[in-house]
Formats: structure tokens, C-alpha cells, sequence
């Protein structure tokens, strides 16, 4: 490539300045014009080239020289890189707890699944008590619940919310406790035993998450451990999961046992598989012809949709926090990038009086914002899925993992692009708003 006159490369030579705004001869600073020819970009008589590419007329910057801009200043960088992302990383944390919860909630029920429980309790089943027959007039009176081999795909269950010791801890912990049969490993279909064996009399057996609930180490509820429950001792005999529903965070052991532990003959729910989504409307009918029970029945998937609906302001509550998240990260960033376009307004000035337009000029800056941005955003996004996805995290329904899902990463990532975009522009209007003859006098 043919090397351009000295006369136009040295730093020294005189330009004139082409703003209506300056008038008179101003020389640049070298320090200046060194930034400028370290980017790769020459002068040539009435235009520029970059060195090592072909010859263009001055129009907007070189993406080389956003890139090298941002190594110029490695401290100055670097800080507005941890501000973002850690911005990225909260609002990744707050998606990824309301996708957590939306998922289990969402994953607990299924559609051909009716649960029967007391008349007028709305979604409080562990203050339910219907009688003990129930299931057996459910198998006996609704031909439409699923069968195989002539057994009834009928779970009776008590279900309550009550004080349980972990061993070696001294303080009770709240926790949820079901008692089921063997029937439950027909109604509740995702759920599969990890590890051990289905509870014998005296034992019990743990959910996935259920050390997360009760604030314990996954150790202490290990199989061969011991737990206080209504004043009796339960061994552990295994480890179940379920899918990722609710049902992970609470203690399974034989329904026998846990009536004679609370005194009680009744149950909490009875949950039937029906042969149909559309079945699930025989068991209504059921209750309403069985007055003298004092029973009501619903979906599952309707039960935990409306929990999910009463989780609704926690949800709006999360989404705010994102925003304000999202508003101190701008902020943040425009306080480090102001800083930092206002000490290269000489070096602005300069590339103006080289040619070069302030539109160019702001979608350099931009360019610049933009890649600590997604550079932030990714970082963000790595630290989240090795550190914080999969954390348990307790809530009165029992417990859930953090979920940084497409959808969390896709919030984070357009944050962080957001930010650094947002947080450039106002930096650059106020650098470029100098005069040229001021800017290149400028300290």
C-alpha cells in the first residue's frame, strides 16, 4: 500500500479547523494525534486510511479503535466491567428466583390428577381433614379413576406442617410431612426413589430438596440418620426426587404411622388419577351427590395455578427489583463512563478536526459501551450458571432451585447490552458538545 506524504503524517502539521464554530488554526496535541495514529488511522490528503487496509474516506471510526480504546485505560475499564457485571448478575439472580418458582408450581400438578378435600378450604389442604373411607368410596363409586390389574389409582394422604429435629442440631425446624401408601408412586408419577429404600414402620423417607427446607446439610438427612418428628424417632431410609415439584422438599413415611404419631384417623386429600383430562369431572360429581361428606374436589393443575396466582405480587415485587437493579447499574455506568469520555475530549476534539463527524465520533463511544456491556453480560451469565443455578431456596410451599433458564439469560444478556448502550450516549453528548478550538485545549 502506497505510504502517505510526511507531510500529511507528522503529528506537528497544522489543520484547519472545518466547524463554523472555530476560525482559527488550531494544532493538535501530539498525545492526542499519538491515541489517533494508534488506532491505525492515517491522513491522505483530503481523506484517511487505516493501516493495512485499503484507503476510505473519513467516515465513521475503525472498529479497531473502539477496541483498543478500552485496553488504553485498563483501570478505568476494568471498573465499569465489575459494575456491569454485577448489575448483570443480580437481575440474573432475581429472573432466575422467579423462574425457579414459576417452574416448580408449574411442574406439581398434572392435568388427568383430582385431589378431594374438605368443603371450604380453599388451598390450605394441611388444614383439611375429610374421613378415612373416602378413598374407599372413591374406588367404589367412580368408575372414570384409572385402574390397572384392579387396583385404583387412589393415594389417601395426610398432609400437615410441623416442628422437626434434625440430628445434631438443637433447634426444631418447620417442615412438611406427608403420609402416603404405596398407591402414591401411581398418582404421583414423577417421582422416583435416588437412592434406599420406601419407609418401613418408624421410617421415613426425604425429598430431594427437603434439606433445603428444613435449613440442614444434605449430610444430615442422609440415609442411616435419624430425625425427631411428634415426639417419636424416624430413621431415613431413602432419598426420592420428583421431577422438580414441590413434593421434593418434604418427608414421605407410611400414613399408619404418621396417624398414630399425630392421634389422628382422618386424612388431608385423597388424590385420584382419572382414565381422562375430561374424567376429572365425575369426581366433582362425586362430591356434590355426597353431601353428608362435606367434600370438594379440583385439578391439581388448578390447585397449584392458583398458588401460583397468589405468588403473583412476590413475582411483580421480583420484576421491580430488576428494573431498580437494572437503574443502578445505568448509573453506575454512566458515572465511570462520563469520567472517562471527559477525560478524551482533546482526543475527541482532535478526530473532529481530522475529518471525522460526531455522529462517527458517539457510535464509537457507543461501540465502546456496547462491549463492556455484553463483555459484563457474559461473565455475568458464566458466573451465574456454575454458581447460582441449581441453589435451593426456601418458601412457605417448601422449597425450589434457582432456575437461570434461556429466559433469565436472555433478560441479563439484553440488560447488560442495555446498559452499556444507555450509559454511553449521555458521556458522548457531553464530551461532543465542546467546541473544537476548547476541546483541543482542553486539560
Amino acid at each position: 500500500m502506497t505510504r502517505a506524504p510526511a507531510a500529511f503524517a507528522s503529528p506537528v502539521e497544522r489543520y484547519e479547523c472545518s466547524s463554523l464554530r472555530c476560525s482559527a488554526r488550531s494544532s493538535p496535541d501530539p498525545r492526542s494525534l499519538s491515541a489517533v495514529h494508534g488506532a491505525g488511522i492515517m491522513r491522505y490528503q483530503n481523506g484517511f486510511f487505516f493501516s493495512g487496509c485499503p484507503m476510505v474516506f473519513a467516515g465513521f471510526l475503525p472498529w479497531e479503535y473502539g477496541v483498543r480504546n478500552l485496553f488504553r485505560r485498563p483501570l478505568r475499564t476494568g471498573l465499569t466491567w465489575l459494575g456491569l457485571s454485577t448489575s448483570c448478575l443480580l437481575i440474573l439472580v432475581v429472573v432466575g428466583f422467579i423462574r425457579g418458582l414459576e417452574k416448580t408450581l408449574t411442574v406439581s400438578g398434572e392435568e388427568d390428577v383430582a385431589i378431594v378435600l374438605a368443603l371450604g378450604m380453599g388451598e390450605n389442604i394441611e388444614y383439611s381433614s375429610i374421613p378415612m373411607r373416602t378413598s374407599d368410596l372413591l374406588r367404589a363409586e367412580v368408575d372414570e379413576i384409572r385402574r390397572r390389574r384392579g387396583r385404583a389409582y387412589v393415594s389417601p394422604e395426610l398432609y400437615l406442617g410441623t416442628q422437626i429435629r434434625v440430628e445434631d442440631e438443637p433447634e426444631e425446624t418447620l417442615g412438611l410431612v406427608r403420609g402416603v401408601t404405596h398407591s402414591v408412586l401411581l398418582v404421583r408419577r414423577q417421582v422416583s426413589i435416588l437412592s434406599g429404600t420406601w419407609p418401613g414402620p418408624n421410617e421415613i423417607i426425604v425429598g430431594r430438596l427437603a434439606a433445603a427446607k428444613l435449613g440442614a446439610e444434605n449430610s444430615q438427612l442422609a440415609i442411616g440418620k435419624s430425625i425427631e418428628l411428634e415426639g417419636r424417632r424416624w430413621t431415613i431410609s431413602g432419598l426420592f426426587s420428583a421431577g422438580g415439584s414441590v413434593f421434593e422438599s418434604e418427608l414421605w413415611c407410611r400414613l399408619d404411622d404418621l396417624q398414630q404419631a399425630m392421634k389422628r384417623q382422618d386424612l388431608s386429600i385423597v388424590a385420584v388419577t382419572c382414565q381422562s383430562e375430561i374424567d376429572v369431572r365425575q369426581v366433582s360429581a362425586f362430591c356434590k351427590r355426597r353431601l353428608d361428606l362435606e367434600l370438594q374436589s379440583m385439578r391439581e393443575t388448578d390447585y397449584y395455578g392458583t398458588l401460583q396466582s397468589d405468588y403473583g405480587p412476590v413475582r411483580m415485587l421480583a420484576w421491580l427489583m430488576v428494573v431498580l437493579v437494572a437503574g443502578a447499574g445505568v448509573f453506575a455506568g454512566l458515572n465511570t463512563m462520563y469520567g472517562a469520555a471527559l477525560g478524551r475530549i482533546r482526543e475527541m476534539a482532535t478526530l473532529q478536526t481530522l475529518g471525522f463527524g460526531r455522529l462517527a465520533i458517539m457510535v464509537s463511544l457507543v461501540q465502546e459501551g456496547l462491549l463492556l456491556g455484553m463483555a459484563a453480560a457474559i461473565t455475568a451469565t458464566l458466573f451465574a450458571m456454575v454458581f447460582v443455578h441449581g441453589l435451593a431456596v426456601r418458601f412457605t410451599m417448601g422449597a425450589f432451585q434457582l432456575n437461570i433458564d434461556s429466559i433469565a439469560i436472555l433478560v441479563g444478556c439484553g440488560t447488560g447490552m442495555m446498559l452499556g448502550f444507555i450509559g454511553a450516549l449521555p458521556p458522548a453528548w457531553r464530551a461532543l458538545s465542546f467546541p473544537i478550538a476548547d476541546g483541543l485545549k482542553a486539560i
